[in-house]
């Protein structure tokens, strides 16, 4: 056995594998991690999105029945209440809980609801990952006839 070969079994001993694995468990790991994190993070932002979309939608809903009743009993309009239809949309706002805009639009003959909700995520949090805003927006239109 040559000098070369006597220091490095001495120096290593057989041993050179010795925690190979262990870098490729840590990144291997930290992988699956981040991809449940993703798709469970991910779906969860999706929720949120839908559930902001559907407030939105009930908001421009009661919104839109605060119709003008004086100008409707006249004939003269079948047009939304501006201050009555806004009150209708933030107290169902309020009720569910969320933050958002309501305007009256097309000449009084629809509303459009913004709603922002913010999704905290569970496991993507843990690297520092959002919040994450949403915001769902929906238009009630008056319909009469």
């Amino acid at each position: 056995m040559s000098a070369i070969e006597r220091y490095w079994h001495a120096r290593f001993d057989g041993r050179r594998d010795e925690g190979a694995y262990t870098l490729f468990v840590l990144i291997f790991v930290f992988a699956l991690f981040l991809m449940v994190g993703l798709s469970v993070d991910g779906g969860g932002r999706l929720a949120a999105q839908a559930r902001a979309d559907d407030i939105a939608a009930e908001a421009a809903r009661a919104a839109g029945q605060a119709i003008d009743l004086p100008q409707a009993i006249s004939g003269t309009a079948d047009v939304v209440d501006p201050a009555a239809a806004q009150a209708a949309a933030q107290a169902y706002l309020a009720d569910a809980g969320a933050n958002g805009t309501a305007d009256v639009v097309n000449g009084g003959h629809a509303v459009r609801v913004t709603v922002h909700l913010t999704y905290r995520p569970e496991i993507l949090g843990a690297f520092h990952f959002g919040p994450w805003p949403v915001t769902g927006t929906a238009t009630a239109q008056l319909l009469t006839g």
